[in-house]
């Protein structure tokens, strides 16, 4: 009986010391759970029953309470105007009617800018309806990071986003090019940016930053809709990582892009245009987009951008890629007798992975080494991953002995050697 009274009074001290604790410290360590989570804590006590409203971090989801109401007054306690603690991070998920009322975001995010928010995340899933953006956002000093998906971005007179270093912006409807444009030049220390385009988005976007050194677009479409957009324009100096998926636009440039830069490239330049007109069309495009490119140090190009690249380097010379050092390619087997003359254009690359995306049809393909060798295998090529189920055809030998006999620095051959049926394990 003793020992339990000694136990029990132990559990008591222990209580007793955390309930001690500053509330700003109880504070921080709730921020650190969930928000259901940390709003159940105030059930231990009356004196905790406040604390979960002054946390720096918030995440609600409106599809977890019953009603629009319920989420309503459940965010206004949290975002009263009357609190002065700052907030450090909100993420938010709207689902809700077309004829629902959503003044209550502006108020919110009103007053998430008033509590010096950094970091905000809105993610908006109903298919019936567009957010507004609260103009009170596009001048917001303290945020440093901005996720936002499905919503509507309309003009405003000002934009200042001084602290803003990543931005992401996922299926959002502008209501003009130069609102988005106005955005991208109000944040001078933009490192990060992502772009999710709508199928529907036929935009131009420009993007000119002096600070941006991450930028990723992704632009799909239907093929009526293919031809239509007149393209992205990228002039960011400091740009070091570039992921472009894109089958829409019409062109694409990056400008001023210094070397060390590393792509990804997968977008085609209208490749399936196959009257004159398109084929010269596109062949401009290429022109244009090589040059501003030629400086990357690493590269990945998809199958359909490996073949545009292929057939204009057969009607005119592809730009030097000095700098180029790591290159990942995918190509079709029609395509691979392209790979030596775009290597040509790659004097000091050092490490080479090349994959087919329909390697069954190698039966059917020849391959032909060019007389002289390009200059990286001379030179400079110390790795190459053929990425290629070897089953023995002759155009694979061609292959691997073009590459064995004509690189005297080579000090790694990757074969992915595919095996018969009957000598799998």
């Amino acid at each position: 009986m003793v020992d339990r009274e000694k136990s029990k009074h132990a559990r008591s001290e222990k209580s007793d010391r955390f309930s001690e604790l500053p509330d700003p410290l109880i504070s921080q360590i709730l921020s650190h759970l969930p928000t259901k989570d940390a709003v159940k804590t105030s059930f231990i006590s009356t004196a905790w029953r406040p604390l979960w409203l002054s946390i720096p971090q918030l995440e609600l989801d409106s599809r977890e309470f019953a009603d629009l109401g319920s989420f309503v007054k459940f965010g206004d306690r949290f975002f009263d105007l009357a609190r002065t603690s700052s907030v450090h991070k909100i993420n938010l998920t709207l689902d809700s009617n077309e004829d629902e009322d959503d003044s209550y975001l502006a108020s919110w995010i009103n007053a998430a800018v008033k509590r010096k928010i950094q970091h905000l995340h809105v993610r908006c899933s109903s298919e019936k309806r567009l957010y507004e953006i609260p103009k009170s956002l596009y001048i917001c000093e303290t945020l440093v990071s901005l996720e936002l998906y499905k919503m509507k971005m309309v003009d405003a007179e000002a934009f200042s986003l001084p602290c803003l270093k990543i931005l992401q912006l996922k299926l959002i409807w502008y209501l003009n090019e130069t609102t988005f444009e106005r955005l991208v030049s109000s944040c001078p220390l933009l490192e990060e940016m992502k772009i999710l385009v709508d199928l529907s988005d036929l935009k131009c976007y420009r993007v000119k930053s002096r600070s941006l050194k991450k930028f990723f677009f992704v632009r799909t479409s239907s093929p009526s809709l293919r031809g239509s957009v007149s393209g992205v324009v990228i002039d960011a100096p400091l740009l070091r990582l570039v992921c472009i998926y894109d089958n829409v636009s019409d062109s694409f440039l990056v400008n001023n892009l210094e070397h060390g830069a590393k792509l990804g490239l997968a977008l085609d330049f209208g490749l399936k245009d196959l009257d004159a007109a398109g084929v010269s069309s596109r062949r401009n495009r290429v022109r244009s987009f090589l040059p501003g490119i030629s400086k990357a140090s690493s590269m990945t190009i998809d199958a359909d951008t490996f073949k545009l690249i292929h057939d204009y380097s057969e009607s005119e010379s592809l730009p030097l890629f000095r700098y180029m050092t790591r290159l990942s390619v995918t190509l079709c087997v029609s395509n691979l007798n392209g790979l030596p003359s775009f290597l040509e254009s790659c004097p000091n690359l050092e490490v080479l992975n090349v994959a087919l995306n329909d390697n069954e049809e190698m039966n059917q393909s020849s391959f032909f080494a060019p007389v002289v060798p390009p200059e990286c295998l001379l030179s400079s090529l110390k790795v190459a991953d053929l990425d290629i189920p070897i089953s023995g055809y002759a155009a694979e030998m061609k292959l691997v002995k073009f590459f064995l006999e004509n690189s005297p620095v080579l000090k790694t051959l990757a074969l992915h050697v595919k095996y018969p049926p009957s000598c799998r394990l």
